[in-house]
């Protein structure tokens, strides 16, 4: 029986938003449709953009929700009951803000971290044991508002470093969906720039 997975890059829709750091989700699979050689189309049933095809007998959905954020949910719930997908083949890749710019954090389930997005897949899923890649985005200085800090666009010290996480992040989740998420966990995730 081929094997179904999902992968959900959570942003928020709209040019204004784009190359944000809360959108390193939208930009990481993203880079994976480009790997997998995947076409982008808008999907009004679902409202998300939809990319899939298949991978060594494995059928792989990249979807970019476009409702915002914090109703992320009410796309990926219906997305995974209509192709039969389960919770634990949900992989939702998302920005942290309690990880330094380069760490990579892959885990089988968890909380939520205050994370509005998260948050909603859980509660429309119903559950929170679903996979997760936390990208780290870092967090601003004292003097900066957070939520000025996470809907801003990355400087230009910082793309040559996004740019690598961005390919390590899809490689490692090309890794689960080839070799399973405990040799995804093993072989990517840290700090990708330990000494920053």
């Amino acid at each position: 029986m081929e094997e179904n997975f999902l992968i959900v890059g959570l942003g928020n829709p709209g040019k204004e938003y784009a190359n944000t750091r809360h959108n390193i989700g939208f930009m990481t699979i993203e880079r994976l449709a480009k790997h997998f050689s995947f076409d982008w189309q808008v999907n009004k049933k679902f409202t998300t953009h939809l990319a899939r095809g298949d991978q060594d007998g494995k059928s792989i959905l990249l979807t970019k929700p476009q409702k915002y954020m914090n109703l992320s949910g009410k796309t990926v719930a219906p997305l995974a009951g209509y192709y039969k997908i389960h919770a634990e083949r949900v992989m939702v890749v998302v920005d942290d803000l309690d990880l330094p710019l380069g760490s990579l954090r892959m885990r089988p389930d968890g909380g939520n971290g205050g994370h509005r997005g998260l948050e909603s897949i859980s509660e429309c899923l119903g559950t929170c044991s679903f996979p997760r890649l936390r990208i780290g985005i870092g967090r601003p200085d004292r003097k900066q508002e957070v939520s000025g800090f996470v809907l801003g666009q990355f400087s230009q010290d910082e793309m040559d470093r996004v740019e690598t996480v961005i390919e390590t992040a899809s490689n490692q989740l090309s890794c689960w969906i080839n070799q399973g998420l405990q040799m995804a966990m093993n072989n990517y995730n840290g700090d990708l720039f330990p000494n920053k």
